[in-house]
């Protein structure tokens, strides 16, 4: 995997040289500040030389390199090089030449810690910190049994994204489904993208090593096939397409997990059971491209008369129930290059020419369901020496809309098992936004 993990400053001195494995020798650091520190043609930031690669990344005013030997994967190396500036930033505010001076010894022995002979293992920034400390000169013998059992825990348990004796006074746990509703519909009106990115957030507050289990639209099947677990960087993923069996189903597709998803009791009960990290972290994320429940529906007139003038009539409709509203609706519609005024009239909300961006911005504070607000505007033109027709970009909104799933996508239960068997309170909450949501006219 990894043979050689090193840092160097712009200059191209050499700050940190860790090596891992004995094909990482400090000539390679000279190879990397001539081939790539002193070569501004280089943009690429994977360099092969020979048998060696160098995978590299820049972070304010240093590189942070990793050699390789062989095939590795190039994904998780740059995963762990952005955990490194993760953690550098956690344990000294910032991750930049001068942390890295100050603090060379706690750096090396982050390294020593995160990498095992070239390997990945243990990330987790809240179990690095529970032995080693953030001055950078650590003494072992000042570690308390207590701590070398919890050390031990941490790093050889299955639950290293978790402390075990954690204590709140109320337990709550928060779910929040957010959407990001993309669509692209032709002036004739036909839907030419329509998909749905969606992930779970989840906050936990709960004491203990609650076990959780979670349920979507009654049960959610997943392809066993799909099913891959991935290292603890990068978490769960299951790859192919996910669906639900029963009335009202949904199709979901390229689903990622949480590491601390139990995957093989998703595959034999389709349960999401897990024993969720302190805090807040994503859960899951998913797509849906099948049926797609669209929140607005936008039809739009645009006449040329002549040269001089442009007129627009544009009907937005609101597709979901009269009990929700959206906010801070905002219709964005382009105008030609040589408007020079323009004149709105709206049924609702406020609109504006933004000569900078070429479009009338209509905003809508509180768009309620089953509505339909209408605007026409007019857009007078000014002489061109060079007439250039005018190519119409689409026209886009931009919404927030809570309670509301574009996907069909609902959260049945969550249930908290704990020794304690405290009661917890869960609160759930749906948003749907919009991603890119646009309309050709």
């Amino acid at each position: 995997m990894i043979s050689g993990i090193l840092i160097f400053n712009q200059k191209g001195e050499n700050l940190i040289f860790r090596s891992y494995r004995q094909d990482c020798r400090p000539r390679l650091a000279d190879v990397f500040r001539i081939q790539v520190i002193s070569n501004p043609a280089v943009r690429s930031p994977i360099l092969t030389l020979g048998s060696t690669t160098f995978s590299h990344v820049k972070h304010e005013n240093i590189y942070l390199v990793a050699v390789t030997k062989s095939n590795a994967n190039a994904a998780l190396i740059f995963e762990v090089l952005g955990k490194l500036v993760a953690l550098g930033r956690s344990y000294f505010g910032k991750f930049d030449e001068e942390a890295v001076k100050d603090n060379f010894v706690c750096v090396y022995e982050l390294l020593e810690e995160i990498i095992d002979f070239g390997y990945p293992q243990n990330t987790e920034t809240d179990t690095l910190k529970m032995y080693i400390t953030t001055e950078g000169v650590h003494s072992s013998g000042t570690r308390s049994i207590e701590d070398s059992s919890r050390i031990t825990m941490q790093a050889t348990g299955a639950l290293s994204w978790r402390k075990p004796d954690i204590r709140y006074r109320k337990n709550e746990a928060f779910v929040d489904v957010i959407e990001d509703v993309n669509l692209l519909m032709s002036a004739g009106g036909t839907v030419l993208r329509a998909d749905v990115s969606g992930q779970i957030i989840m906050r936990a507050y709960l004491s203990g090593m609650p076990d959780c289990k979670f349920g979507l639209n009654d049960r959610l099947l997943l392809d066993p096939a799909s099913l891959a677990q991935g290292g603890p960087a990068v978490g769960n993923t299951a790859g192919a397409k996910a669906t639900k069996a029963a009335a009202g189903s949904v199709t979901l597709e390229d689903c990622q997990f949480h590491q601390c998803v139990q995957l093989g009791k998703f595959q034999n009960d389709r349960i999401i059971s897990f024993v969720p990290p302190d805090g807040e972290f994503e859960l899951m994320r998913y797509r849906a491209t099948e049926n797609v429940n669209l929140p607005f529906k936008v039809h739009a007139i645009v006449n040329e008369v002549g040269r001089s003038k442009v007129e627009y009539s544009i009907a937005v409709k609101s597709n979901y129930g009269s009990k929700l509203f959206a906010t801070n609706v905002v219709i964005r519609v382009p105008t030609p290059l040589n408007t020079a005024k323009t004149t709105e009239r709206v049924s609702q909300g406020k609109a504006r020419y933004e000569p900078e961006h070429n479009n009338i911005v209509w905003k809508i504070p509180r768009f309620s369901g089953q509505s339909e607000f209408v605007l026409s505007a007019e857009a007078s033109l000014s002489a061109m020496t060079t007439q250039k027709a005018w190519s119409r970009p689409p026209l886009s909104l931009a919404f927030s809309l809570l309670m509301f799933t574009s996907s069909g996508l609902l959260v049945r239960y969550l249930k908290v098992f704990e020794k304690g068997n405290y009661g917890s309170v869960k609160w759930v909450r749906y948003m749907t936004r919009a991603g890119s949501y646009e309309i050709r006219f």
